[in-house]
């Protein structure tokens, strides 16, 4: 296939899921209802369940936990501006839900645009990602960076302690070249926060609050980290240096497509669609499946399950040479004959 016939093909694939694009006003109001109403009932029995039995708090506050994922699918959406067709309505819906979340809308908003930016870009690394060395760069570092890496990447700190730091600590500081619109908002996203917490401590004490907020924080971060990180890292994923790097190659081939059962689908908010959101960001989470399945390029996307998924525990590094995850252990050993990937658009030539 032509330089030229490729290009085509790629434009007219981000047409064809370009359509999909823009709010559905019924639908992301029967969105906030089908999502907040039961969040904040399974908040308030979790709540009115601790004066029965810890272990019926803790069966609604998973529950609960699964609800506030979908929380920040809207909150995503909305930073996308995508949710709403009124700029107004993202911004405050958009701010809303990322008190209830922890993330300062703004700060996150203009990070995560970095991200789609330069996904899957070797030479861009380093904003609204998760930490990623090459095979080349990590034996070229220092003893102290590959301890840090190496710290990083460890399941129970990315998954665990990560979602703690990220959530509680570092939301709470605005990046050093932040506007004023920006700062603002993540203190008043922080005061939000502070008065939030306050009032439930009120209501029922701090170790109602703990019980109650510790495990709904804890397994919902949980989920959330796990899901960016398995959206960018399984087996037949795609980087490249910038000067190689393509837009839609990398939204295709460097964005998963998990296939989630139904149930966990709709509690995620379609996200698992990963490839076309990033193909076309201002499609709503609620358009990604129709967008995926009208797109005939789109059929034969990398895919991973629930099961498959769990492989990308032993990825650490990237290698330029094999085009693939590899563990340490891998990285140690002789490289293999370089592997060049096929392009998902050539398949379908």
């Amino acid at each position: 296939m032509t330089t030229s016939t490729n290009t085509q093909k790629q434009a007219t694939l981000r047409k064809q899921v370009g359509q999909f694009s823009g709010a559905d006003s019924k639908k992301s109001i029967m969105q906030l209802l089908n999502t907040f109403i039961p969040f904040l009932g399974l908040w308030f029995l979790a709540y009115y369940s601790l004066n029965i039995s810890y272990l019926l708090t803790l069966f609604f506050a998973v529950i609960a936990a699964g609800f506030l994922v979908r929380v920040f699918i809207i909150f995503h959406d909305c930073c996308h501006q995508s949710f709403f067709k009124q700029k107004p309505l993202n911004h405050l819906f958009g701010f809303i839900t990322g008190v209830l979340t922890l993330f300062p809308y703004l700060q996150w908003q203009r990070d995560h645009s970095i991200h789609h930016a330069t996904s899957s870009n070797l030479d861009k690394r380093g904003t609204g990602d998760i930490w990623l060395l090459t095979v080349k760069e990590y034996q070229e570092a220092s003893a102290w960076t590959k301890f840090r890496y190496r710290f990083y990447r460890n399941p129970f700190v990315m998954f665990i302690l990560g979602p703690i730091f990220v959530f509680l600590f570092q939301n709470r500081f605005n990046v050093k070249n932040a506007r004023k619109k920006e700062r603002w908002n993540t203190y008043f996203t922080n005061i939000s926060i502070v008065l939030l917490a306050g009032a439930t401590y009120l209501l029922f004490g701090w170790e109602g609050l703990l019980l109650v907020q510790g495990p709904i924080f804890l397994i919902s971060g949980s989920i959330g980290v796990w899901l960016f990180y398995v959206q960018h890292t399984f087996e037949d994923s795609y980087f490249e240096a910038d000067e190689n790097w393509n837009y839609v190659q990398a939204a295709v081939e460097g964005s998963s497509f998990y296939k989630l059962p139904k149930l966990l689908q709709w509690l995620t908010g379609n996200i698992g669609y990963h490839h076309v959101h990033h193909l076309s960001p201002r499609v709503p989470n609620y358009h990604l499946e129709h967008a995926h399945e009208h797109s005939e390029p789109l059929q034969n996307v990398p895919t991973i399950t629930l099961k498959t998924s769990i492989e990308s525990m032993k990825f650490r590094l990237w290698d330029e040479e094999t085009k693939a995850f590899v563990t340490f252990k891998e990285a140690r050993q002789t490289r293999s004959t370089p592997v060049i990937k096929g392009d998902i658009l050539k398949k379908n030539a």
